[in-house]
């Protein structure tokens, strides 16, 4: 060894050595996550990923000069995002994920703040909002103001409005919110923050690719998009119900001027001018080759059929939990994400036994959550039953497992 480095092993080796690193990871080829991965359920969708994968493995979005075929797949993957959001004669473009897109929103933002001379600005969020403006407001020094929500978990303007003063520079609502799948009532967001000269944006990173076909299909979908004025922002993920792979996600602005405050310039040394409009300097290739090629294979009408399923395959999930004893649906979401709990049962214990089941369920801090997708259609039989059989069985918490605490993302070693 030299330098802190292994010898080499051969690649057979090391492809062995991965499938054993990977045998305790969640099974969701089979359908049995509910979050993270978004299964499409399409052995053709697979098998172009796989081959774009390969075809973009290396190449560098850094440079669109170097790539010109980057540049363009972009500009189309934003195009197909502002034609289902019904953007006209806005821009934007595409990120690594939600959280960037949501990052380059709170950036212009402050941006625009920093021109209008407040130099310490706020934003205005409803407590549904998703940490990722947290964690934006943290790196780009801007305060965060998260409001209580109402009784029927959206957004409330009043208690936003009540937030409001000079340094407050953007609001926020969700289309749909994480937690509940509940759409915040944008209408009267985006009113509140037009009438006092704010930005306002939408997070429709899990909404985003599906809500147009929702409405398509009939389900009631109240505003949400660029269609609503004094929407000034929008975010939505390719890489979930876009069923790309990941990172694709897309920042929309309804004034172009705006994405110009998203860019860095720089020429202060030798290397000539460095230009970025994403936080990201070099970009892998294959998340842009992938949203694109994804987007021309399904189409209109295989977002519609994939839309379809997803709601079919929802509302028997949300009735098989109505039917179960004990467990209650939180709210009334609005599309196929939702948390579900219970006021008689610990539902921690639940989790615990669809856990050994080999179910994976992400623990909220009020139950437990699921976020359906087109191949959940395969097994929502078995995963009913085995809920039927974890309620019964398990009412209690067993004091062997410990705690089931509610955990989104990664948590920091003790």
């Amino acid at each position: 060894m030299a330098d802190g480095l292994p010898d080499g092993v051969p690649v057979a080796d090391v492809l062995a050595e991965l499938v054993g690193l990977t045998r305790d990871d969640a099974d969701w080829r089979a359908g049995r996550t509910f979050s993270l991965v978004y299964h499409a359920d399409d052995e053709e969708l697979s098998r172009l990923h796989d081959e774009i994968g390969r075809r973009f493995l290396a190449e560098n979005a850094l440079n669109p000069f170097a790539f010109p075929s980057l540049g363009r797949m972009e500009h189309e993957v934003v195009a197909a995002a502002a034609a289902l959001t019904h953007l006209v004669d806005g821009s934007g473009t595409m990120s690594s994920g939600g959280t960037e897109s949501i990052f380059l929103a709170v950036h212009v933002a402050r941006e625009c703040a920093r021109e209008r001379g407040v130099a310490s600005p706020a934003i205005v969020v409803p407590a549904t909002a998703h940490p990722a403006f947290a964690k934006a407001c943290h790196y780009l020094d801007v305060e965060e103001r998260r409001v209580p929500v109402g009784a029927d978990l959206r957004a409330d303007p009043e208690a936003m409005a009540a937030a409001l003063d000079e340094r407050v520079v953007l609001l926020v609502a969700s289309a749909p919110c994480y937690p509940y799948g509940v759409i915040d009532p944008v209408t009267e967001v985006a009113a509140l923050a037009a009438g006092h000269g704010l930005l306002c944006h939408v997070d429709a990173c899990l909404g985003g690719w599906l809500l147009p076909f929702w409405e398509q299909l009939g389900e009631p979908v109240p505003p949400w998009d660029f269609r609503v004025p004094g929407v000034t922002s929008l975010s939505a993920d390719v890489h979930k119900y876009g069923y790309a792979f990941k990172g694709a996600s897309v920042v929309l602005h309804r004034d172009p001027e705006m994405v110009r405050r998203q860019w860095f310039l720089f020429d202060d040394w030798p290397g000539g001018l460095y230009g970025s409009a994403t936080t990201a300097g070099t970009r892998p290739a294959a998340p842009i080759a992938g949203a694109w090629a994804t987007i021309r294979h399904l189409g209109a009408d295989g977002y519609l059929a994939k839309a379809r399923v997803v709601r079919d395959t929802t509302r028997r999930v949300l009735e098989g939990i109505g039917a179960v004893p004990g467990l209650e649906v939180t709210g009334r979401p609005d599309l196929s994400v939702f948390e579900f709990g219970s006021t008689t049962l610990e539902v921690g214990a639940v989790g615990d036994v669809m856990d050994e089941r080999g179910w994976h369920l992400d623990r909220q801090q009020g139950g437990l959550h699921l976020m359906v997708s087109p191949y959940h259609a395969h097994v929502v039989d078995r995963f009913l039953a085995d809920l039927r059989e974890a309620a019964a069985t398990a009412p209690r918490p067993d004091p062997g497992r410990g705690p089931g605490a509610g955990t989104y993302g990664a948590v920091p070693p003790s």
